[in-house]
């Protein structure tokens, strides 16, 4: 299939990309580089022997996304393009909705010019919110908890109306975990700009000797060791689940919301516990108060996904580690280095 693949220079969507290219798909990326770097194209065209076009743009750009669209006429879209941080989310709201919501009207109206009736989006497990019951299932209800969260809760509503507006189109909805890892031949992985808003590209900055110490926000949370409980999922995985649920959308009509995790949880110390012996380095942390807007345990359950999609994630917490490692000691200073 021709896949306009937006944010596909990014963590999770150079990692799909390799696996779109796999499979034999046609794609292309449009990406504004402000999270991301044009290097990552460059590796996941030399690590998959193949060649893609690439566009510069931002999806706010209404004009320029449809003539894109217009001149690529791609048979699906996977939406990765957004603003992604918690925090920063809490601080700048006003721009998470422009850039991640607005943004997706000026998609959406520039695949209704063509008649491209396919999207994969990629949304959140922040959508649920507190847990009333655990593991997280897709029938769990929707109650976002901070900006981020939010504006993909917004676009997933905007996606059911959209989808409600033809039988033929097809949307899947698939919520993440927590990414982590990098591909194992240690050549595209995560790449922060500033300091990392996630868990283990900090971790792995601090095991490089780059930052002196973690800060582990909290640790009176109601859990074993009184740390958060995430869900992590090796991005190769989730890459892997982008490539089936394409597959599904392919074959099917409507909408669907699928959760991409491994279906158990580990506390930010087994974290740090498990990279710490991948890396062979001391991780030296210490503990901040709690952020707001986090919760304390999030696990997703993964039936559907294995039931709808044939995909179930493969890869332990210690490869997580062991290839954020390689990749990080690989390029210390990221794509910049």
């Amino acid at each position: 299939m021709r896949v306009l693949v937006t944010g596909g220079a990014g963590y999770i969507g150079s990692h799909t990309m390799l696996e779109m290219l796999a499979a034999d798909h046609t794609p292309m990326v449009v990406d504004n580089f402000a999270n991301s770097s044009p290097v990552a194209l460059e590796r996941v065209a030399r690590l998959s022997n193949r060649t893609f076009d690439h566009a510069v743009a931002s999806l706010t750009d209404g004009p320029a996304i449809r003539q894109m669209i217009e001149d690529f006429r791609p048979d699906a879209v996977i939406h990765f393009a957004g603003l992604k941080a918690v925090g920063e989310s809490e601080k700048k709201p006003l721009s998470y909705y422009e850039e991640n919501v607005f943004s997706t009207i000026q998609l959406l109206k520039a695949m209704d010019a063509v008649g491209c009736r396919q999207i994969v989006f990629s949304s959140s497990a922040t959508v649920y919110g507190e847990p009333h019951y655990l593991p997280f299932d897709e029938a769990h209800p929707l109650s976002p908890i901070n900006p981020y969260g939010r504006t993909k809760y917004f676009i997933e509503e905007i996606l059911r109306d959209w989808a409600a507006t033809d039988p033929e189109k097809s949307v899947m909805l698939l919520r993440y975990f927590n990414p982590v890892g990098a591909h194992i031949s240690g050549q595209i992985g995560e790449d922060p700009r500033g300091i990392p808003n996630n868990l283990v590209p900090f971790i792995a900055q601090v095991a490089m000797g780059r930052r002196e110490r973690l800060m582990v926000f909290g640790d009176d949370y109601d859990t074993p060791d009184g740390t958060g409980i995430r869900d992590y999922i090796h991005v190769s995985d989730l890459a892997a689940g982008h490539v089936a649920a394409l597959d599904y959308a392919s074959r099917h009509h409507g909408i669907e919301a699928v959760n991409l995790g491994t279906g158990r949880g580990h506390s930010v110390k087994e974290v740090i516990t498990a990279f710490a012996k991948a890396s062979g380095r001391e991780i030296p942390y210490e503990i901040a108060p709690r952020r707001k807007g986090d919760i304390a345990t999030s696990f997703a359950s993964t039936g559907k996904a294995k039931s709808l999609l044939g995909w179930e994630a493969k890869l332990s917490l210690d490869a997580m580690c062991s290839d954020t490692w390689r990749w990080q000691s690989q390029n210390p200073e990221g794509y910049g280095g």
